[in-house]
């Protein structure tokens, strides 16, 4: 009877290694292909909130990177047109570190933000302004920037260019940062 048992615990502990090898081979379902794809839509998995003050420091550099900053909305239509633009000019631009800055509702981030992100495929960084003393920081930003958006700002540490209106095509958008040089 002993010998029974042990022969009824092996095959049970057989077909425990068996279902754990299935479960976690269907899992890891990602072929080596995908995963850059998958890496980059992971960009946006955490979406940071900053207040005025916290990103204030974004809008400046001490080196001779170029900064592509934009400042959008999902309910701008001109914001939602322009961003495939953007993303062809970051990835044909790496060199270029490009941000855009949502003004969307903090409360939105998980049921409308990040779906729309996926939805469009936007993998530049997003990060989200909330900071309700808008009359303050627009004027910091650039005095005669009227508040509308899109916005953008592309700069280094010689030269700064404000455009308040959207970008018509790749070739505007590079055209108007090849003024930074």
């Amino acid at each position: 009877m002993n010998i029974k048992h042990k022969k009824q615990q092996n095959k049970s502990l057989l077909l425990l290694v068996f279902v754990t090898i299935f479960l976690v081979s269907c899992n890891n379902t990602n072929s080596g292909k995908n995963l850059k794809s998958n890496d980059t839509i992971g960009v946006n998995l955490e979406i940071p909130v900053y207040n005025f003050s916290e990103f204030e420091p974004l809008l400046y550099t001490k080196s001779d990177k170029t900064y592509l900053i934009n400042f959008w909305a999902m309910w701008c239509a001109p914001c939602v047109k322009e961003l495939p633009y953007i993303e062809q000019f970051a990835a044909k631009h790496p060199d270029v570190e490009v941000i855009l800055v949502s003004l969307d509702f903090p409360k939105d981030i998980e049921t409308k933000l990040k779906p729309f992100l996926k939805e469009k495929n936007i993998n530049s960084k997003v990060i989200l302004l909330d900071d309700p003393d808008s009359n303050t920081w627009i004027d910091k930003i650039d005095p005669n920037w009227s508040g509308a958006i899109p916005f953008t700002i592309m700069f280094n540490n010689k030269k700064r260019l404000f455009y308040e209106r959207s970008f018509e095509n790749l070739k505007d958008l590079e055209n108007q940062i090849k003024k930074l040089n």
